[in-house]
Formats: structure tokens, C-alpha cells, sequence
């Protein structure tokens, strides 16, 4: 596996790849690998001749107050975990290599940025837009690869592919979980023991949900109440925001009805914000 720092080296590789007919994956991360960027991993290895993994933590995605100085960076251990999984590039490229002296250049999605996450974090998925966009135009993969957790970004890079015609397919998998139901975050490494064993009631009210429309409740804000009611129950927890919205518009929708629906949740745990969702989908 070779670790490559610089656009330039890894658009050549790419090129010829390419030229020798040679399909490939890519998985864009911030590093501090898991379990949920393996799977990731595992499912371009199985698709594609060449996997290049990104480790790069976009400076642009991040608020004022937000974490991007102590977000974890270890290239040497998030190296050796995608080797585990036969990841063939690492591509590790320094901030000034993405955003050069004079970058002036950004993507908004409009109509989908800023929502849900969004309006929580003004401005973030306009820095994943951008940075996604970039390394798509470095990397030229057939398939490029993200999670489910991330619901709001795929279907924020999936309408950006669409509308500016890049030639990639978005393979979006499902979101990988703890034995306890939480969802698998970069971030979980920043929660106490305490905090940790409370983590779990974000996904517990999330299957509430879903076990209520299987019984036969269609309201929003029925299922809203539900939510608000589990996570009410820890104390340690406080919601950013609650969406049921439609799964391509991200709209919110008064009733579950005959399409697919994103129910997606945010939350403090102390100072750490973790986010999960599911997807409901009409019966057969």
C-alpha cells in the first residue's frame, strides 16, 4: 500500500490506472478509522480493482466552535487498519495541497445545505461539497463510497454528482453499530465511560419510531413526540434537532405515506455531538 501526500502524484496514479483499465473505488474519510469506514473499505474491494482511501480533515466543514483542532489525526494507525482491509493508496495530502494560497472557490448545494445538520452548522456542507468535489476531480473513481450514518451528505453529494455531471457512482452502505445499537462515530472516542453507556437511547428512540409505524402510527409529529420522549428519559442527553423528512428533498412531511422517509436525529452528550437516523420505506 502506498501513502501518497500530494494531488498531483495521486491524479497521475489515478490517470494511468485508468488507462490500464483498472476500476476504482474511493472512500473520502477524515481519518480516525473504524469499524464503519472498514466496511466501507471491504465493499470497494470486492467492486474495484484499486481502492484509494482519503485521510484528510477538511478545515472548511467546521464552525468557529467547533472541533477541527483536536479532531484525531494518527496516519501511521488509520494506515495500518486500511491495510488490514488490501486499501492499495492512502491519500494523506496537507491542507495547503487542497486549498492553495488565493483558493476562492466553493459549492453549495441549494435547497438541501441547509437543513437538518445544516442549519445546526452553517456552512458545513458547503466545505463537504467543496472538498468532496475536489478530491473527485483528483481521484476520478468509478465508485466513490460513504455511509448511511452520514445521511444528509450522501443525499447532499449525490444531487452535486447529478447536477454537475460528474462521472462517479455514489454507493452508499448501511450504517455500521456497536453491539449496543450506537452508531459507529470517529467522534464516540470523546465520550466518558458515563456518557458512553448513555449513548445508546439515540438509537433506542430511533427503533421506537419504527416499531410504531409498524403498528400503525403515520404522524410526524406523533413519531416526533416518541423521540423526544425517549431521549428525555436520559438525562445526560439533549437533542440538537429532530426530521422526518423525505428521504431526496430532505422536506419535512406531516405523515409517513407512500415514499421513502429519513428519520434523522442530533444530539449533545456533554460537549460531543453525535448524529444517527434510520430509513423508513413504503410496504411492498
Amino acid at each position: 500500500m502506498e501513502i501518497v501526500t500530494r494531488s498531483s502524484r495521486m491524479r497521475s496514479i489515478c490517470h494511468k490506472l485508468r488507462a490500464d483499465g483498472q476500476r476504482i473505488g474511493f472512500v473520502p474519510t477524515m481519518g480516525a478509522l473504524h469499524e464503519g469506514h472498514l466496511s466501507l473499505i471491504r465493499e470497494a474491494r470486492k467492486m474495484v480493482d484499486k481502492v484509494v482511501v482519503s485521510i484528510f480533515v477538511n478545515p472548511v466543514q467546521f464552525g468557529p466552535n467547533e472541533d477541527y483542532l483536536r479532531y484525531p489525526r494518527d496516519l501511521a494507525r488509520d494506515a495500518d487498519l486500511a491495510a488490514t482491509v488490501d486499501a492499495d493508496y492512502i491519500f494523506a495530502p496537507a491542507v495547503e495541497d487542497i486549498y492553495p494560497p488565493g483558493f476562492s472557490t466553493y459549492i453549495n448545494i441549494e435547497g438541501l445545505s441547509d437543513k437538518l445538520c445544516g442549519k445546526s452548522r452553517p456552512g458545513h456542507f458547503r466545505g463537504v461539497a467543496t472538498v468532496v468535489s475536489i478530491l473527485l476531480n483528483v481521484v476520478r473513481p468509478h465508485f466513490a463510497f460513504f455511509g448511511q450514518k452520514d445521511a444528509q451528505q450522501t443525499v447532499v453529494i449525490k444531487r452535486m454528482v447529478k447536477d454537475l455531471k460528474t462521472d462517479v457512482e455514489i454507493v452508499v452502505s448501511p450504517t455500521v453499530r456497536e453491539a449496543d445499537g450506537l452508531a459507529m462515530s470517529s467522534r464516540n472516542a470523546y465520550l466518558t465511560p458515563v456518557e458512553r453507556k448513555a449513548a445508546p437511547v439515540i438509537f433506542k428512540a430511533l427503533q421506537q419510531v419504527k416499531t410504531l409505524v409498524d403498528q400503525g402510527t403515520n404522524g410526524a409529529d406523533d413519531l416526533e413526540a416518541a423521540i423526544r420522549d425517549t431521549i428525555a428519559s436520559e438525562p445526560l442527553i439533549k437533542i440538537d434537532y429532530v426530521g422526518i423528512v423525505d428521504s431526496e428533498t430532505l422536506e419535512s412531511v406531516d405523515e409517513i405515506a407512500d415514499r421513502t422517509i429519513i428519520v434523522a436525529l442530533a444530539a449533545f452528550i456533554g460537549k460531543t455531538r453525535l448524529i444517527d437516523n434510520i430509513f423508513l420505506t413504503p410496504a411492498e
